[in-house]
């Protein structure tokens, strides 16, 4: 293991960006806390923001459409669900998973994260608390990271 090297020049970035994820998502997590599952993918999105503000990843159009692709397909799966036998259900959350990254890509919303919500709607089901919550997060998330993409330096 190794500390990256940009550190001690950069370390108020890192201090600084961090921080921001942190209260970013700590608000987030105080409208979705009935929604855990979400939590974990508005997280890893709050890193390509905070940590990666240059990455394709980071880019409004595809944090947005990525995680709406995610809803969308994980909602549609959640109708379905399979019996409680472990096989069905693994199929049944890799096609969740696999479609959404299908849609993705053709569409050119790759945002890696956006899996992560597909997978947590496929488990959880649709909500409508889950949309707004999801909606108002992704939104709010895309927003803060083009506003102040400009400060922010790349991390990684």
């Amino acid at each position: 293991m190794n500390i990256d090297p940009k550190v001690p020049s950069y370390w108020k970035d890192y201090i600084l960006q961090s921080s921001y994820a942190a209260i970013t998502v700590f608000f987030i997590t105080l409208v979705l806390s009935k929604n855990p599952v979400i939590i974990a993918s508005i997280g890893a999105t709050a890193f390509i923001i905070f940590a990666m503000p240059n990455n394709i990843a980071a880019e409004p159009k595809r944090i947005i459409g990525g995680h709406f692709l995610g809803f969308f397909i994980g909602s549609c799966f959640a109708i379905f669900p399979f019996i409680d036998i472990l096989f069905f259900k693994a199929v049944w959350y890799a096609l969740s998973i696999g479609i959404t990254i299908l849609f993705m890509v053709i569409l050119d919303f790759e945002h890696p994260p956006a899996a992560g919500t597909a997978l947590g709607m496929t488990l959880v089901g649709y909500s409508s608390s889950a949309a707004m919550a999801i909606f108002v997060s992704v939104v709010l998330l895309a927003f803060i990271g083009y506003i102040i993409k400009p400060f922010l330096k790349d991390l990684v």
